[in-house]
């Protein structure tokens, strides 16, 4: 085959390899399906409403005032008779505690000889003004001699009378030694036994009694919800399972704050009797300012994500995520004051993960689907 053949050969193949490509762009391409997942969600209307703020704070079950006694020795001495054990129940003027107290028994007796003595020196006195008086009225003494007289009486008096107060105090000092109840309650703690030494100082307690039917909550709030509580306000400790709810009021607050504490202290009173022990830890819920008719949505609905705040509106079929500004919280309820109006659908469950635009179904939808079946 001479180049000219060779060259005309080629031409033609090439040509209809030309023809093969253009033949293959004439049948139709293959199309392509774009399915889109649907995401079944539950809806809920954001609706006007009231709703009241919650302050959380932590606080401790303790002892009304006048309902809490710790014994501590009057001073440094030894336990003599303890007849009540933890968990006891004691009647206002119940023995509680014995010490012995010799220096203070030995005062006693020193006192009584004391108050002896000036009685008898005013006796004595008043023998030698008798006396006096007797030999003025005769002629026989002087005047002067009857005013010493009377000067020793009176100071004789004095003496007896600053006695008498010495043994009184040295009597009262003595009393201590027996510790008797104020009021009705119960040992909450015992922390000595009979023979033991014991300090006179409040590290070194031998005995606590509390009334349980007297307590309280003493509750930590934090500085910027102080201004938010006020006094009578109505509260509760968190229920659980195991626990339910109890219904607290708000009984007074400080007049003044430590500086660098970060929170203030609040009591709050029981409004019926509780069982707990003093001690107790437990979470409060103080109800705050109330808001009325305004919009709310189910706190479940909001969806945190770093600093943003938002949720999901179902509209036509799909969800659209609305960036929102909140108000007030309660336990189940989120005031809304941006980014939803009233009778919007909101999202309340399957709104995780979803993101903006998605397509979506309520029950609603599905139940209606479910008729056009049947």
């Amino acid at each position: 085959m001479t180049p000219h053949h060779r060259r005309h050969a080629s031409l033609v193949v090439l040509s209809l390899a030309v023809l093969v490509a253009l033949a293959g762009c004439n049948h139709e391409a293959v199309e392509e399906v774009e399915s889109e997942t649907v995401v079944s969600v539950k809806v809920t209307p954001a609706a006007l409403g009231t709703i009241r703020g919650i302050v959380h704070a932590t606080g401790i079950v303790t002892p009304a005032a006048g309902a809490d006694l710790v014994v501590v020795a009057p001073e440094g001495a030894r336990i003599e008779e303890i007849p009540h054990a933890a968990g006891d129940p004691v009647r206002r003027g119940d023995l509680l505690v014995r010490f012995e107290l010799p220096n203070s028994e030995a005062e006693v007796q020193r006192q009584q000889a004391e108050v002896v003595r000036e009685q008898a020196a005013l006796e004595n006195a008043r023998a030698t003004q008798t006396r006096a008086r007797e030999l003025f009225d005769r002629g026989v003494a002087a005047r002067r001699e009857v005013e010493d007289a009377n000067r020793g009486v009176a100071e004789a008096e004095a003496m007896l009378a600053q006695a008498q107060a010495s043994l009184v105090a040295a009597r009262t000092v003595a009393g201590r030694a027996t510790v008797r109840a104020t009021f009705d309650g119960v040992v909450a703690k015992r922390m000595h036994n009979p023979g033991d030494l014991v300090e006179a100082t409040s590290g070194d307690p031998v005995l606590r009694i509390i009334d349980p039917r007297r307590l309280e909550v003493v509750a930590s709030v934090a500085l910027r919800d102080a201004p938010r509580v006020v006094v009578g306000a109505t509260a509760h400790l968190a229920g659980s399972s195991a626990m339910p709810a109890i219904d607290l009021k708000v009984l007074s607050r400080p007049a003044a704050v430590e500086p660098g504490t970060g929170t203030i202290p609040l009591r709050l009173g029981f409004t019926a009797p509780a069982n707990f022990a003093a001690g107790t830890p437990v979470e409060v819920e103080i109800d705050a300012e109330e808001h009325k008719d305004v919009i709310v949505v189910p706190a479940v609905a909001i969806v945190r994500e770093a600093e943003e705040t938002a949720l999901f509106v179902s509209a036509g079929g799909k969800a659209q995520r609305r960036q929102v500004q909140t108000g007030l919280t309660d336990a189940t309820n989120v005031e809304i004051l941006s980014g939803v109006k009233a009778g919007e659908m909101v999202i309340v469950d399957g709104q995780a993960g979803l993101p903006d635009g998605a397509a979506i179904t309520t029950g609603a939808e599905k139940a209606a689907e479910k008729g056009v079946d049947k």
